[in-house]
């Protein structure tokens, strides 16, 4: 890893950061219904970890 990262790599590395995570708590009743129990996970559509899949940053 380099010391110093550019401005620009660090901004699309925090942008897939934001991407994988979780949806909030109201997105659930709000896209499923209020009855519906669901991991909020599940309403993340780009689900990536840092171990299994890299990215092209």
């Amino acid at each position: 890893m380099t010391r110093y990262q550019h401005l620009a790599k660090k901004l699309r590395l925090a942008k897939k950061a934001r991407q994988t995570r979780w949806a909030p708590f109201w997105a659930i009743p709000k896209a499923l219904g209020k009855g519906r129990r669901v991991h909020p996970g599940r309403l993340t559509v780009i689900k990536r970890n840092w171990r299994r899949t890299k990215t092209k940053a």
